[in-house]
């Protein structure tokens, strides 16, 4: 099967299902992440296995001692509140292109463990030798390219035996998986295969920990050479 980043081309119904979306009253992601005040209600409309998924990409954090943690696309920090419970020594820097959602993850988080800037994830990451990097629906909005690029650049950010754990939203292998709602020209999903080998090239050693439907948790250490 050819590569999305070889030939760009994307799953053909993308754009059917978002209109779909739009005409049953649902949302498209783009929407959602601009509106903290009622985020955590439309995600969970949008994505059932939310909570699931969340407690998932936590999980998969677990066995490391995380002193400082990147967390791309921090939204209200739904994600970063539970790394935080896992990582108690741990200091934690979010990056979100939102202003709002960035504010909103400020008033959320503890501030003398949490510093959230306002970035997007095409921008030069944080200074800083991170023990873990983490991702929660943010990545699938970037094209195949940058997305290869984005894994290249944490794998530089990491320190030897650091760990990047991705959830995201995925192109399933079968069409009638695609239940998330998505927004054509904003939601850029890959599959997970090609998503493994990019993390590979980035001199990181993937797993999947996780799949259901459209939605995957990968977990990627750092080799240590």
């Amino acid at each position: 099967m050819p590569s999305a980043l070889d030939n760009g081309q994307r799953w053909p119904h993308k754009l059917l299902r978002a209109v779909v979306a739009r005409l049953l009253g649902r949302r498209g992601a783009g929407q959602i992440a601009n509106d903290p005040s009622s985020y955590e209600t439309r995600i969970r409309a949008a994505v059932p296995a939310f909570d699931a998924f969340q407690d998932t990409v936590a999980e998969a954090t677990r066995g490391l001692d995380a002193r400082l943690v990147l967390d791309l696309g921090i939204g209200t920090g739904e994600t970063a509140r539970r790394v935080l419970e896992l990582h108690p020594r741990g200091h934690l820097v979010g990056i979100d292109r939102s202003v709002s959602m960035a504010n909103s993850a400020r008033v959320a988080l503890p501030q003398d463990r949490v510093d959230v800037r306002v970035g997007r994830l095409e921008d030069p990451l944080p200074k800083g030798r991170f023990d873990l990097v983490v991702s929660a629906l943010a990545v699938h909005h970037l094209p195949a390219a940058g997305k290869a690029d984005l894994f290249t650049r944490i794998a530089s950010a990491l320190r030897p035996g650091g760990v990047f754990v991705l959830g995201d939203v995925v192109v399933p292998e079968n069409a009638e998986d695609q239940v998330t709602p998505l927004e054509d020209g904003f939601d850029l999903p890959d599959r997970v295969d090609d998503q493994v080998r990019w993390l590979e090239v980035a001199q990181l050693d993937p797993t999947v920990v996780w799949a259901e439907r459209d939605l995957a948790v990968i977990r990627a250490a750092k080799r240590d050479h």
